[in-house]
């Protein structure tokens, strides 16, 4: 197909055609779209890339030229804005040519695949998608879809050549597409419930990133980037939409003391008679009520007694967790009652054996990945946050909202020659420190 994309020696004379006066018309017009938009802020000053970062260049990336971004003919890569966002709406317009292909990155990190790790809105010219250009696509894969996983109302845009208006707005887990003036995508995340979705996506639990164009080598328009940062509150052990909160800040209801001894092994507790586990139930609560307490909506531990347990079990979940250790400090979150999603400190000299890898990884996998991608606590003394997504065999983890831990197999720690466990109970472990623990919720997500 003969494309008419414009080569970066054929933009020279276009640049030189335009005058001063066109170009501070195009600025001013981007300046007063952003004050007829209460809160909104350019993202681009219709000069330069300033405030943007290139990763992944290939050809000759991005350039800027009559006061629009475009992305060159056989170039691209990622370029990401340097500050980053959570909820927001995003404005702009493009335009595309015959058989365009790029996206828009959100909530995204500066390195890795950005429609995986963060989420892409796709940009595409349908047209040609619909004469073949890239083989036969999948629904989502289409102008406006979250790419690869939630599809777009089709119909929407404008013939190559002429500019489009979209808008994307993020707000936890909503997330809205209008371009033209027409809704195509208005979708809750909590609804992707797909394992081999969520295997492939972590960057969908993402809550915060960068916004960018991800470019695949065709060439194309963006002009009057303009966004608006919406707030974001949250009220200490009060459940985001979709959570249920398993600690209500206030008594130790729905939580139980781990059993003594060997009975803390899921598979020899399960062995136990009825009358057996109720009166090892009962002390263990003893237990748990002498050195677990409930002050300001935290639970504190005074490093003397044994680990908390959920009084319910669970199978495939989203947990969020939030954490607090002193120096030296070692504790850790069982899943489904098998170690562990390990907490430590990775500061404080001499290390433990281990902790200076981070928090956040399957400290005792032998078979799978033991060690987190990278280190992200927070200085000791400050409150972390893990995002937990279990499902199946597998684990997403982020802690302070950083990927640590990638679509890894939990080993069944009391047998290694079994899987772990379909089901069990989430432990908030210690070995014998003190521990803040608050803010835990709970998405159940469905087993098939």
């Amino acid at each position: 197909m003969k494309k008419h994309s414009p080569s970066p020696s054929r933009l020279i004379p276009h640049v030189k055609l335009l005058s001063v006066a066109t170009l501070l018309v195009a600025v001013l017009t981007s300046c007063v779209s952003t004050q007829r938009e209460p809160g909104f802020v350019s993202l681009f000053d219709g000069k330069t890339l300033a405030g943007w970062t290139l990763v992944g260049k290939h050809g000759a990336g991005y350039g800027v030229t009559n006061g629009v971004i475009y992305c060159a003919p056989g170039g691209g890569g990622n370029l990401l804005t340097d500050q980053e966002f959570d909820d927001f709406i995003l404005r702009f317009e493009f335009k595309l040519e015959d058989g365009s292909n790029n996206g828009i990155g959100i909530r995204a990190p500066l390195g890795g695949d950005v429609a995986y790790l963060g989420m892409e809105i796709q940009i595409l010219e349908d047209g040609a998608a619909d004469r073949g250009k890239w083989g036969k696509l999948h629904a989502e894969q289409y102008h406006g879809s979250i790419y690869g996983v939630v599809a777009a109302k089709r119909g929407a845009l404008k013939p190559p050549g002429e500019w489009n208006t979209e808008e994307i707005t993020a707000q936890g887990r909503q997330i809205k597409v209008v371009v033209n003036g027409k809704t195509i995508v208005d979708a809750n995340l909590n609804d992707v419930t797909d394992p081999e979705i969520i295997r492939q996506h972590p960057g969908l639990f993402r809550e915060r990133g960068r916004i960018g164009f991800l470019g695949h080598g065709d060439y194309l328009e963006f002009r009057n980037l303009r966004i608006k940062e919406l707030p974001r509150q949250e009220k200490d052990n009060s459940a985001p939409e979709g959570f249920t909160a398993l600690f209500n800040g206030k008594s130790l209801d729905g939580w139980k003391g781990l059993l003594k001894g060997p009975n803390d092994n899921p598979i020899k507790r399960a062995a136990l008679t009825r009358e057996q586990r109720a009166e090892a139930q009962k002390e263990a609560d003893e237990d748990m009520r002498a050195h677990w307490r409930v002050e300001n909506g935290e639970f504190v531990f005074d490093g003397k007694g044994r680990s908390l347990c959920t009084a319910k079990d669970y199978a495939n979940f989203e947990l969020l967790v939030d954490w607090k250790i002193t120096e030296h400090g070692d504790s850790g979150i069982y899943l489904r009652g098998s170690p562990q999603v390990s907490i430590w400190d990775p500061f404080t000299l001499p290390t433990k054996h281990g902790s200076e890898v981070g928090s956040g990884a399957f400290y005792n996998n032998q078979k799978n990945p033991s060690k987190p991608l990278l280190v992200a606590d927070k200085p000791i003394g400050q409150w972390n946050r893990f995002r937990i997504l279990m499902v199946g065999e597998r684990a997403h983890i982020f802690l302070n909202g950083q990927l640590v831990t990638r679509d890894t197999v939990l080993d069944n720690y009391w047998d290694r020659a079994l899987p772990i466990f379909p089901s069990g109970q989430i432990e908030l472990q210690n070995h014998g420190d003190v521990l803040w623990f608050k803010n835990i919720y709970i998405r159940e997500l469905p087993t098939k």
